[in-house]
C-alpha cells in the first residue's frame, strides 16, 4: 500500500509540473504571436509611391552608383549570402533580370554581407546586373528602406522626375513587361 500511494503522489506531481509547464508554453507563443503580428504590420521596404533616397556608391566593378544619374525603370534585388530563402530566389531573379527590357544597365542587385561570403552571389548577379556588396546598414539598404531579405523592388522616375517605388513586391514568376 506505500508504494501505490508513492506512485500515485509521484504521477500527481507530474501531471502537476506538465499543467505548469503547458501553461508557460501558452503564455510564451501568445507573446511571440503579437511580435510577429506587429512585425508583419511593418514594411519590408519602401512602398509604392515613395521616393527612393540618395545613395552614392560604387558596383563592385568599381562603376559609380549615383541615384540621380539612373534614369527609366530600374530593377533592384537585395539578397544576402546567410539567408536560405536568397538562395532559392537568386536563380529566379537572375532569369527575370535576364529578360529586363533595359538589360543590364537597368537592374541593381545588393548583396549584404561581406565580400568572401557574398562571392557565388556576386559571380551570378553580375552577368545580369549592376552589382553592389555592402555591410548591413549600407547607402543601398538605407535608400530603398530594407527591412528584410530577399527584397525585389521596381523604382521609376515620376511625373517630377523624383525616381519612385512603383512596386515594391515583384513577382519574379511573371514575365517582364516590354516598355517601348
Amino acid at each position: 500500500m506505500p508504494v501505490l500511494i508513492a506512485v500515485v503522489a509521484l504521477v500527481g506531481t507530474l501531471c502537476t509540473l506538465n499543467l505548469v509547464l503547458t501553461l508557460g508554453v501558452v503564455k510564451r507563443l501568445r507573446e511571440h504571436t503579437e511580435l510577429l503580428g506587429a512585425v508583419q504590420g511593418d514594411p519590408v521596404s519602401l512602398e509604392v509611391g515613395q521616393e527612393v533616397g540618395e545613395f552614392d556608391t560604387s558596383t563592385v566593378g568599381g562603376e559609380p552608383l549615383v541615384r540621380d544619374l539612373l534614369s527609366g525603370p530600374v530593377l533592384f534585388g537585395f539578397f544576402s549570402p546567410t539567408c536560405e530563402p536568397c538562395k532559392d530566389k537568386l536563380p529566379r531573379f537572375v532569369e527575370y533580370a535576364r529578360r529586363e527590357p533595359g538589360g543590364r544597365s537597368s537592374v541593381v542587385a545588393t548583396v549584404v554581407g561581406d565580400a568572401d561570403s557574398a562571392s557565388g552571389f556576386v559571380a551570378e548577379l553580375g552577368q545580369v546586373a549592376h552589382v553592389v556588396v555592402e555591410d548591413p546598414g549600407g547607402a543601398m539598404g538605407t535608400a530603398l528602406g530594407i527591412r528584410a531579405f530577399p527584397s525585389v523592388l521596381r523604382a521609376d522616375r515620376d511625373g517630377a522626375g523624383r525616381l519612385v517605388v512603383v512596386d515594391d513586391d515583384v513577382a519574379l514568376s511573371r514575365p517582364t513587361t516590354l516598355t517601348a
